[in-house]
């Protein structure tokens, strides 16, 4: 699996948003909000949530270290935090381990702080998406070498926010991927669920025949509203979504 450096946030930064990025350790996160709600308070504040809500799941892991390394479902203890709580529940419902959803549940996290700030919000994480919007929003797509790559998004239109836009990808980025897509995106009004069910499709993926297998899979688990699957040249989609040209 290659390693993609994160160029593709330039591509796809909203003009009517100011875009800033936060990084706390393994955590980079690209955030856009309306240009007259930012202050450099802000950034102060995210980086507070970003460390705070890292350092609760630190903690849990020390106690509970089955917690990171399980694949598969897992059964917390009674007092997780909330964010590793919510991790777990939306694993459990796609069946993987809890940290398939961590990167979605971080970006919700936060974006829902930012809602008191902004109308608009994109919270982008790795790929991870949360987004709240007053107006149409295009979400373009990344699939590493795909000839499809930056040539479709999704349309994203406000009554339908928010909302949790995840991708996962068995040949893009470091995330443990047991599949082969290029991409797949996954739309729920739960990011952290959104993530898990992109991780879960992906594992089906070893051939562009599995394509339509894993968008229909994802589109069984209650929840998710649509699923976009992409591999070489071909993809799969199905549920309440909306692919435009780029």
């Amino acid at each position: 699996m290659d390693y993609i450096d994160r160029d593709y946030r330039l591509r796809h930064r909203q003009e009517d948003l100011i875009h800033f990025r936060v990084a706390v350790r393994e955590t980079d996160l690209d955030i856009g909000i309306r240009k007259e709600r930012f202050n450099q308070g802000l950034v102060s504040l995210v980086e507070r949530l970003v460390a705070e809500y890292r350092d609760q799941l630190e903690k849990y892991i020390n106690t509970d270290p089955a917690f990171l390394k399980s694949l598969i479902p897992h059964d917390i203890m009674t007092d997780a935090p909330a964010i590793a709580a919510g991790m777990a529940d939306a694993a459990r419902a796609a069946g993987v381990g809890p940290m398939a959803a961590v990167a979605g549940a971080i970006s919700e996290a936060v974006g829902q702080k930012l809602l008191k700030h902004s109308r608009d919000v994109i919270v982008e994480n790795g790929g991870d998406i949360f987004l709240r919007t007053r107006r149409i929003r295009n979400i373009g797509i990344f699939a590493g070498k795909s000839p499809l790559s930056h040539r479709i998004a999704l349309e994203v239109q406000p009554d339908d926010t928010p909302v949790g836009i995840c991708t996962s990808s068995g040949t893009v980025g470091h995330s443990l991927s047991f599949g082969c897509a290029d991409a797949v995106v996954i739309v729920s009004p739960s990011a952290p669920l959104a993530d898990a069910v992109a991780t879960a499709a992906g594992n089906l993926i070893h051939s562009r025949d599995d394509l339509e297998k894993a968008v229909n899979f994802a589109l069984s688990i209650q929840g998710i509203k649509g699923a976009v699957a992409l591999k070489d040249d071909k993809l799969a989609a199905m549920g309440r979504i909306k692919l435009v040209p780029v």
